[in-house]
C-alpha cells in the first residue's frame, strides 16, 4: 500500500526539560483510558445496566413492614349502659397503649402489558447506552489522532522555519566577509540583520502556536497543560480509502445505531401509553396485629391478629382524554425519531461526499508539492551560492526563503488536511484507529 510520508522533527532540541516519547497509539490509548468524556458516557452504561430490572419495570411483588407502638394519657367519661342501669365512668391520667404491627404485599397480576413493554424499553436503552459510548470512542480517538497530527503539522513549519534561519545567517556572514574586503556596504548589513530579526520573531511565534496546540492534545489526554511530551510520529497517509465502502459501512455507525435505537425506544413509549387505557388487576396479601391496652375504660385489653387476601381492579372510564393524548404525543414523538434518524443519515452522506473529494483533491496536490518543496529548497541553496559570488542581490535571497517557508507550509498543511479527511471518513465509518 503506498503512502505519503512527512517527516515530523520533534521539538526535543528545543526543549531543555526531559520529554516523554508520545505516538500516537500511546496518546489514544492515554484518551480511552483517561478521557473524561469516555468516562462519563461508560458511567452511563452502569446506570442503564443498574436500571435495566425487572422490579424497575414494576414486575415483582412489593412487601412492606409496618409497626407502630403509641403511649396515651388520657382522660375517660364514658357513659355505660348495662342490665343493671347505666354508669357513669370517669377516669382522669387513664394511661393507654396502641401496638400495631403488620406485612403487607402486593403483586401486579395484569396492567395491559406495561410491564413487558417498559422491560423491553430498559433494555433499549442500555443498549443504546453503548452505542453511544462507541460514539463517544470513536469521536475521541478521531480527536486525538486528529490534535496529533496538528501538533506535528506545527512542528514541521517549526522546523522550515528553523531552516530559514539558517539561511538568514548564512547570508549574515557572507556579508559580512564581504564588508570586510569592502565589497559589502552597511544597507545590505542592516537589511541582513533586520531580516533575521524578523525570521527569529516568527520562529518566536510559531513556538507560541506549537505549545497552544499541543496543551489543546494534552486537554484531551485528561493531563495537565505543563506535562511534557516529545511527539514520535509522522503523518502518514493512506490513500486507498474508496467512497463506495465508507458509504456501504455508514449503517453501522453508532450514531445511526442510537438512532435507530431511539425510534425503538419511543415506540415501547407508545406501548407503556397505551396500556394506561387497559384495567389493571392486583393482588393484595398480609397479616396485621393489633394490641390495645388501658388501665381506664370499659375495654382494658382488645387484641387481634391474622392473615388477609384480595385483589384490587382499577378501570380507567373516563380522565378528560389525557390518556388519549398522551398516546397520540408518544407516537408523534416516534415520528419525530425517525425523522431524525433519516437528517442523520443525510447529513453523514453530505458530509461523507464533500470530505471524500477533499481527501481525493489533496492527494493530488500533494505529488506536486512535495517536487515544488524540493525545488524551493535547491532555490534557495543555488541563490545563496549566487549571492556569495555577487551574481544574486539581497532582495533574491529574501524571496528564494518566502519561497521555501511557502512550499513548506503548503506541504505540510496539505499532508494534514489529507490526514484529517482520511480519520474523519474512518470515524463515519466506525473504523478508526491509530
Amino acid at each position: 500500500m503506498r503512502k505519503f510520508f512527512l517527516l515530523a522533527l520533534g521539538c526535543g532540541a528545543l526543549q531543555v526539560m526531559a520529554q516523554r516519547p508520545l505516538s500516537v497509539l500511546d496518546a489514544v490509548n492515554l484518551a480511552l483510558k483517561q478521557n473524561y468524556n469516555i468516562q462519563i458516557a461508560k458511567s452511563n452504561i452502569d446506570i442503564a445496566k443498574v436500571n435495566n430490572n425487572i422490579g424497575i419495570a414494576g414486575g415483582l411483588p412489593t412487601v412492606t413492614g409496618t409497626a407502630t407502638n403509641q403511649e396515651s394519657i388520657v382522660n375517660i367519661n364514658q357513659k355505660i349502659n348495662s342490665a343493671t342501669g347505666d354508669r357513669d365512668l370517669t377516669r382522669n391520667g387513664a394511661i393507654s397503649n396502641n401496638l400495631n404491627a403488620g406485612v403487607a404485599g402486593s403483586m401486579l397480576l395484569y396492567n395491559g402489558y406495561r410491564v413487558i413493554a417498559t422491560k423491553k424499553q430498559l433494555e433499549a436503552i442500555e443498549a443504546q447506552s453503548e452505542s453511544l459510548f462507541n460514539s463517544q470512542v470513536q469521536n475521541t480517538i478521531a480527536a486525538v489522532m486528529t490534535k496529533y497530527f496538528d501538533v506535528v503539522r506545527q512542528n514541521s513549519y517549526l522546523t522550515t522555519l528553523s531552516k530559514s534561519i539558517d539561511v538568514s545567517k548564512k547570508q549574515l556572514e557572507i556579508i559580512n566577509a564581504k564588508r570586510s574586503v569592502g565589497y559589502a556596504n552597511d544597507a545590505d548589513l542592516f537589511q541582513a540583520e533586520i531580516d533575521l530579526h524578523s525570521k527569529e520573531q516568527d520562529f518566536q511565534s510559531q513556538k507560541i502556536v506549537v505549545e497552544q496546540t499541543k496543551a489543546d492534545l494534552l486537554n484531551l489526554l485528561s493531563l495537565t497543560a505543563d506535562s511534557t511530551i516529545v511527539l514520535t510520529d509522522s503523518i502518514a497517509i493512506e490513500n486507498n480509502i474508496k467512497f463506495d465502502d465508507i458509504l456501504t459501512r455508514l449503517q453501522q455507525n453508532p450514531d445511526i445505531i442510537a438512532a435507530s435505537q431511539q425510534i425503538t425506544i419511543n415506540e415501547l413509549a407508545e406501548k407503556q401509553t397505551a396500556a394506561l387505557r387497559y384495567p389493571s388487576l392486583r393482588l393484595n396479601g398480609g397479616i396485621n396485629y393489633g394490641r390495645s391496652t388501658s388501665n381506664g375504660g370499659q375495654i382494658l385489653l382488645n387484641q387481634q391478629y391474622g392473615p388477609y387476601v384480595g385483589l384490587n381492579l382499577s378501570v380507567p372510564i373516563y380522565n378528560g382524554s389525557v390518556l388519549k393524548r398522551q398516546q397520540q404525543t408518544a407516537a408523534i414523538n416516534t415520528q419525530i425519531s425517525k425523522t431524525q434518524k433519516e437528517a442523520t443519515i443525510l447529513n453523514y452522506q453530505t458530509d461523507l461526499a464533500k470530505t471524500y473529494q477533499m481527501y481525493i483533491h489533496t492527494l493530488d496536490l500533494i505529488a506536486a508539492q512535495y517536487a515544488i518543496n524540493r525545488l524551493s529548497e535547491q532555490l534557495v541553496n543555488l541563490t545563496l551560492q549566487r549571492f556569495s559570488l555577487s551574481q544574486a542581490t539581497i532582495l533574491e535571497v529574501r524571496a528564494a526563503q518566502q519561497s521555501f517557508e511557502e512550499a513548506g507550509y503548503k506541504l505540510v498543511n496539505l499532508s494534514y488536511a489529507a490526514k484529517a479527511a482520511e480519520i474523519e471518513l474512518k470515524r463515519v465509518a466506525g473504523t478508526i484507529a491509530p
